[in-house]
C-alpha cells in the first residue's frame, strides 16, 4: 500500500480501525491523493479479520469541506471524463464492513458525499451539511444527488442541491440523514462507542445485514425480501449462529468467532 500523506490510521482497538482525514490547512478537501489513500486503506481493512468496523473522522473541527477545487479546476470535459476519482468512490462504497462517520464542523460537497457513503453517522451539534456545488456551476458528482434524495426525500434534496444551502446537525437528524447529535467534544468518542458495540457482534451476520439493508435502496420490496431470506438461511450454517442461540439459552455472553 502507498505511503500515506492525507489520512492518519490508528491502531486497531476493540476491533475498530480509526481513519482521520488529515489535510487541516485545506479543511480536509478531498483531493485524489486522499481518496486513493482512503480506498487503499479500506481495501486492506476489508480482508483484515482483526478489523470489525471502521470509523472515519476529520477530527474536532471539520469533517471535509468539499473536493479540492484547485485540482478540479485544472480538468476540462475530457479530463473529467477520464478522471480516476469515480473508481476511488466505487471502492469506498464497496467496503463490506460497517463504516461509521464522526462529523464535526463542515461536511460539504464531497465531504457530505463521503459521509453518505458511511453506514452510520454521529455528528457534533456544530456540524453543517450541504451540497453547494451549484454555486460553482456544477452539481454533485460523487453520488450526492442519488444518495441524498434517498436519505432525506425529494423536497429537501431538491432544496439543498438547487439552492446550495446548508442544514444543521439537528435538521440532518430530523430528516434521517444522520443517526445522532452530540456535543462536539463527544462526537468521536460516541462514534467509537457505536463502532465498538457493532464490532462485538457476529461478523458474518453484520456483513450480510449491511449488504441486505443497502439493497433496499435499489431493489423492489419483493426482491429485497427474497435476499433477506437467503441471507437469513445462510446464517443458519454458521458457528456464530449456534453460539448465539446457545449463549442466549445458557444466559451468558456469546463468544463470536466469525465462523
Amino acid at each position: 500500500m502507498q505511503e500515506l500523506q492525507d489520512i492518519l490510521v490508528s491502531e486497531i482497538a476493540n476491533g475498530v480501525l480509526t481513519l482521520t482525514l488529515n489535510r487541516p490547512a485545506a479543511f480536509n478537501a478531498l483531493r485524489n491523493q486522499l481518496l486513493s489513500e482512503l480506498a487503499d486503506t479500506l481495501d486492506a481493512a476489508a480482508i483484515n479479520d482483526d478489523v470489525k468496523a471502521v470509523l472515519v473522522t476529520g477530527g474536532d473541527s471539520v469533517f471535509a469541506a468539499g473536493a479540492d477545487i484547485k485540482e478540479m479546476a485544472s480538468l476540462d470535459m475530457v479530463g473529467v471524463m477520464n478522471d480516476i476519482r469515480p473508481t476511488y468512490w466505487k471502492r469506498i462504497a464497496a467496503f463490506p464492513k460497517p463504516l461509521i462517520a464522526a462529523v464535526n464542523g463542515y461536511a460539504l460537497g464531497g465531504g457530505c458525499e463521503l459521509m453518505m457513503h458511511c453506514d452510520i453517522v454521529i455528528a457534533g451539534d456544530n456540524a453543517q451539511f450541504g451540497q453547494p456545488e451549484i454555486n460553482l456551476g456544477i452539481i454533485p458528482g460523487a453520488g450526492g444527488t442519488q444518495r441524498l434524495i434517498k436519505a432525506v426525500g425529494k423536497s429537501m434534496a431538491m432544496q439543498m442541491v438547487l439552492s446550495g444551502a446548508f442544514i444543521s446537525a439537528s435538521q440532518a437528524r430530523d430528516f434521517g440523514l444522520i443517526s445522532e447529535v452530540v456535543i462536539p467534544e463527544r462526537t468521536i468518542d460516541r462514534a467509537r462507542e457505536v463502532a465498538s458495540l457493532i464490532a462485538r457482534k457476529p461478523p458474518i451476520a453484520v456483513r450480510l445485514a449491511k449488504e441486505v439493508l443497502l439493497k433496499a435502496f435499489d431493489t423492489s420490496l419483493d426482491s429485497g425480501l427474497n435476499l433477506e431470506r437467503k441471507a437469513f438461511t445462510l446464517l443458519a450454517a454458521t458457528e456464530d449462529r449456534n453460539e448465539g442461540i446457545a449463549a442466549f439459552t445458557e444466559k451468558r455472553k456469546p463468544n463470536f468467532k466469525g465462523k
